[in-house]
């Protein structure tokens, strides 16, 4: 079924686009009925419209979720032989999927308008969809999804309310701290990862504690949450992400929240030079996040006389940063107590599923199930206290 709220277009979002469309007399509809995590039945029931209007521009705006829908509605209005089943297909590199999505743009192109700081989906190639059948996440990959063009204006987030703001950052700095450390980062790439990084952590508490009022610090995080999904765009991320997406799934968290009581348990286990298993076509000869964090921390003015101390600097520098903006530092605190014995019920189930993610690939350090289990127990009680 499909949620028919419409809280953005309620609030007159849409109108700052729409009155200019008016005032340009292009004609043009509105499908407003995408729900946060969007299923396959709201991408169906928007291809619908996208079938009898036929435009030749998609404009989303929005935060994470209408962006996704729109990419996948753009794909199967273009292609619609295109199969959800081939779409979803895992393999380990993008650049080398065996399932071929042609390229889009020959009958619309798709403009992304974020109106929230985090998902940096307006410039990825990535799409997140709830198939609602089974309640599973999938995040769908291919660079013919990347929008044709992005519209970052901060006028959009100035009315963002605090939880948003909160977990958006923190979804935001989770993007540039995994692509950082993955096997597939690049010089290219840990330049605009470090940018990012740097931007959310001076400006994401002034943004959150001001608001509109300082406009200042909503603009800088909203260009560091675009920053960041333009490094995660070709370096990828890791299994902060694998986790997120399945623990979100099954206790309804939100992704930003569900990344927030995940990264620095996942720094604490990434931070090694003699990883277990070795991941697949890393882009160096020797394990090297330790390293790389230690550089974050540097950049971060948290630099420790080693590596390891500099890596607990930086994971107690995210904590802060986290309190800051009223993000509670342990699963038990955002589920509550009374759901332990059903979470930790659950734990395994979502190692299983988080193991098979598409965002797993790209780990500096290739998990094993067990691991994802212990990082997901680690959580619920609170921040990692060592290294692994």
């Amino acid at each position: 079924s499909v949620d028919r709220k419409k809280p953005l277009y309620d609030m007159g979002v849409s109108r700052k686009v729409t009155d200019l469309l008016d005032a340009m007399r292009v004609q043009h509809t509105t499908y407003y009925h995408v729900q946060p995590d969007p299923t396959l039945a709201v991408i169906h029931e928007g291809l619908k419209e996208l079938l009898s209007f036929q435009p030749d521009v998609i404009i989303a705006i929005g935060g994470g979720s209408p962006m996704d829908a729109a990419k996948v509605m753009w794909l199967l209005y273009e292609h619609p032989e295109v199969t959800f089943e081939g779409l979803s297909a895992r393999f380990m590199d993008i650049r080398k999927r065996v399932y071929e999505v042609p390229t889009l743009g020959t009958k619309a192109q798709l403009v992304c308008i974020p109106t929230s700081s985090g998902t940096g989906s307006e410039v990825t190639p990535f799409s997140v969809v709830t198939d609602e059948k089974t309640g599973n996440k999938y995040p769908l990959a291919d660079y013919a999804l990347t929008p044709t063009m992005a519209i970052i204006d901060s006028n959009f987030v100035m009315g963002m309310p605090k939880g948003l703001v909160a977990h958006g950052g923190i979804d935001a700095l989770t993007h540039a701290l995994e692509s950082y450390v993955s096997v597939l980062a690049t010089d290219y790439t840990r330049g605009l990862s470090r940018e990012a990084i740097g931007l959310i952590f001076e400006f994401l508490p002034r943004s959150y504690a001001d608001g509109a009022r300082d406009a200042e610090a909503r603009e800088r995080v909203h260009n560091a949450s675009t920053v960041a999904g333009m490094a995660f765009a070709n370096a990828f991320l890791g299994i902060c992400h694998s986790i997120a997406h399945k623990l979100g799934a099954a206790f309804h968290i939100p992704h930003g929240l569900a990344n927030a009581a995940l990264i620095t348990h996942v720094i604490a286990y990434n931070a090694t030079d003699v990883p277990f298993k070795q991941a697949i076509f890393p882009q160096y000869k020797y394990p090297q996040a330790k390293r790389r964090y230690a550089e974050v921390a540097a950049h971060l003015g948290l630099a420790g006389a080693t590596d390891d101390e500099s890596v607990m600097k930086l994971i107690g520098g995210i904590e802060q940063l986290k309190r800051s903006v009223g993000i509670p530092g342990s699963l038990a605190e955002i589920m509550g107590p009374e759901k332990k014995d059903l979470y930790m019920s659950r734990i395994e189930d979502i190692a299983n599923q988080a193991f098979d993610d598409q965002c797993t690939g790209a780990n500096p350090r290739y998990p094993l199930i067990k691991d994802l289990s212990q990082i997901l127990s680690d959580a619920w009680h609170g921040p990692p206290t060592k290294l692994w």
